[in-house]
């Protein structure tokens, strides 16, 4: 790989990562609009509302950014690039399409995504303790309890799937794909999947954020382009998180099209998965702290575990 190569792989990588994730943002707007009743999102600019994105982003830019007078100056203003940019990196490494469609192939991809995933919340840390504000500090310290709780039970189902291909490489596992995984990894899918949007503090697993008892989490105290940036991050992590099932679970850009339109199979999958997370935040209802705890320990853990013996037994069944 020469220096023009890397260099038009990062900007590829860079481009993708600016768009796609406003465009799922845009998305969200319309969905919850149709599904809600809501008129708001269909104004802006005219034809069903086309330039709703177009208005929150001159919002966020005319907003004053305000620092706490007794914050941690410094924290404070790194926080929400600490939050933004592990999303990134991770999209690196996440395979588009055959014959080295990715950004930067990497032999444990798997464990590499997962944990440029995991520091992000280092981001949500940092924000709700340089706050000076006793709301944004209980939310950052929930969000860092939600990842160590559902941390595990994603990292199982990845594990399965590594175990089923017999290699940690997401390209390695997509060679390895066969349509027949989709029954047996069914369970892992799910439990993954779940797990990711519950360290996205995605609803219903939302408490981190839960307006009606800490505002807006470890959040509240920011403003303009610093807080766009922390929304920015959660739907690079939606980006993320739904490439990355589809690419373990659904056979990335395995399909009925042609390899050369493989990235644009790859892409419908990621986007419909997208709809998923938007369909959850309208449809169920927010846990509570426990009921959230207890369904990683005691229901995805399980569930996770069973898969993993499911795997084995399957694998030393086939050889």
């Amino acid at each position: 790989m020469n220096l023009l190569d890397t260099l038009l792989r990062c900007v590829a990588v860079l481009v993708a990562f600016l768009v796609l994730p406003l465009v799922i943002g845009q998305t969200e707007h319309k969905v919850m609009a149709h599904m809600q009743g809501r008129l708001g999102p269909m104004y802006a600019g005219g034809f069903h509302g086309w330039a709703q994105l177009v208005a929150d982003g001159v919002k966020f830019a005319q907003k004053e950014d305000v620092v706490p007078a007794g914050a941690d100056r410094r924290v404070f203003q790194l926080a929400p690039a600490v939050a933004l940019l592990p999303y990134l990196v991770a999209l690196l490494a996440i395979p588009v399409g055959p014959h080295g469609f990715v950004g930067q192939a990497v032999d444990a991809g798997i464990f590499f995504v997962l944990a440029v995933m995991g520091i992000g919340v280092l981001g949500s840390l940092m924000a709700g303790w340089a706050s000076a504000n006793k709301f944004s500090l209980l939310g950052g310290l929930r969000t860092a309890a939600q990842l160590m709780s559902y941390e595990l039970p994603m990292l199982l189902a990845a594990a399965s799937v590594a175990m089923a291909a017999g290699t940690a490489s997401l390209t390695g596992i997509l060679g390895a794909f066969h349509w027949w995984w989709l029954p047996w990894q069914a369970i892992g899918a799910f439990v993954f999947f779940t797990a990711g949007l519950a360290e996205l503090q995605r609803p219903p697993f939302d408490m981190p954020v839960a307006d009606s008892e800490i505002i807006f989490g470890a959040y509240t105290e920011y403003t303009g382009i610093r807080f766009a940036f922390f929304l920015l991050a959660e739907y690079g992590g939606i980006l993320v998180l739904c490439a990355l099932t589809a690419v373990l679970f659904l056979g990335g850009w395995h399909g009925p099209l042609p390899d050369s339109l493989g990235w644009l199979w790859m892409l419908l999958k990621t986007f419909a998965l997208a709809f998923v997370v938007i369909w959850a935040r309208v449809t169920f209802p927010r846990l509570r702290e426990d009921q959230l705890m207890k369904f990683a320990w005691t229901v995805l853990i399980p569930l996770a575990l069973l898969q993993l013996a499911l795997t084995g037994i399957i694998k030393v069944a086939i050889q």
